[in-house]
């Protein structure tokens, strides 16, 4: 009796998935590269048009001549524009986002030193937003044409019309100056600043981690107004999309047919229709949390949180274009990285495209 081959039937079936595999981790490799490659292409040709004279935010403008043109050899900026941007790419290969003049510390340490404030307004606000917009899209087009539906959509548009700052500044007049509700702008407070070891770059998990409560309150009171902020302003557009995609679902073939068949509200609602647009939703909301993560800039300046956008606010002010052009480059990267993060969930929440 012969014995089985090693590549018997399930052989061409593991090297056709293997291939498969390869092909799309190759073609993902591929993907980021190019990107990565064209958004340090536009940041570094961006710096370049931009009318700020590096080599005289650097030297000043009383230096000599000489000490000028010195500089600027120094800088590289004598070379042609092509041979600049290869310089300035091999620099960023290795991590190189070159010195900031504002800190004089080297950018890559200041953005990685600011990042983990932004995320951690960012990844509140988010979690604000979906666990308020998602019910409130599903409610909305379940209830399409009522007067919840209409009281979402009013709320939505609120939250798209009011500009960021404006609505912090009046939080911060109403919650903070007038009621006392609240901590002002800032992290944290003075009193409590060095007493949190830094562990994982969050104040509040910080604090919570080393049994700090007072100083864990006092993170929380300072962080949640401005999450507040900007989670209303993502639940009002992660609202609105879910809103939309849930109501074409509404109207197919299948949830009426679960309808006509008894099948419970709460069950066509949230596991059949819901089911079906839960990888639109995450779409929605890895995009709302990458917006945040480069969009809080003004919030950041109106609370004075000490995040990656204050730091390219004050960098812009200072004319700092190597801080301006490495934060930037930073936050693009934690885009596409995003981006890759949702491709991972929606293998997770849908098996059909794994």
């Amino acid at each position: 009796m012969s014995s089985a081959s090693p590549t018997g039937a399930n052989g061409p079936l593991q090297n056709q998935a293997l291939g498969t595999f390869a092909k799309n981790t190759f073609g993902f490799a591929v993907s980021l590269a190019l990107t990565l490659l064209g958004l340090v292409l536009v940041t570094f040709l961006i710096a370049r048009v931009v009318p700020i004279d590096p080599v005289l935010v650097m030297v000043g403008d009383r230096a000599s001549p000489e000490a000028y043109e010195q500089a600027r050899r120094a800088m590289g900026l004598d070379q042609p524009v092509y041979r600049q941007f290869l310089d300035y790419l091999g620099q960023v290969m290795v991590g190189d986002l070159g010195r900031s003049v504002m800190t004089g510390r080297d950018v890559l340490s200041d953005t990685l030193r600011a990042f983990p404030a932004t995320l951690e307004l960012a990844l509140a606000a988010t979690l604000i937003g979906a666990a308020l917009g998602v019910p409130a899209g599903v409610l909305a087009a379940v209830r399409r044409g009522r007067a919840s539906d209409h009281l979402v959509r009013i709320i939505s548009l609120i939250g798209y019309s009011l500009p960021v700052f404006w609505l912090g500044m009046v939080a911060l007049l109403v919650f903070y100056a007038r009621l006392g509700w609240v901590e002002g702008p800032g992290r944290i407070g003075i009193a409590y600043q060095y007493s949190v070891p830094g562990r994982t770059g969050f104040v509040l998990l910080d604090a919570l981690l080393a049994g700090e409560w007072a100083a864990a309150r006092n993170a929380f009171s300072h962080l949640i107004l401005p999450a507040c902020i900007l989670g209303y302003v993502s639940m009002a557009f992660i609202a609105r999309m879910t809103r939309s995609l849930m109501i074409e679902q509404m109207s197919q073939e299948y949830v009426l047919a679960a309808r006509a068949k008894g099948v419970p509200a709460s069950t066509v609602i949230w596991r059949h229709a819901f089911g079906n647009v839960i990888v639109q939703v995450i779409t929605v909301i890895t995009l709302t949390f990458a917006y945040l993560l480069e969009g809080a800039v003004l919030t950041e300046t109106v609370f004075a949180w000490p995040g990656i956008g204050l730091y390219i606010t004050q960098a812009l002010f200072s004319a700092d274009l190597n801080a301006v052009v490495g934060g930037t480059i930073v936050i693009g990267i934690s885009f596409v990285f995003l981006n890759r993060g949702a491709d991972l969930l929606y293998r997770i929440f849908d098996p059909r495209i794994r």
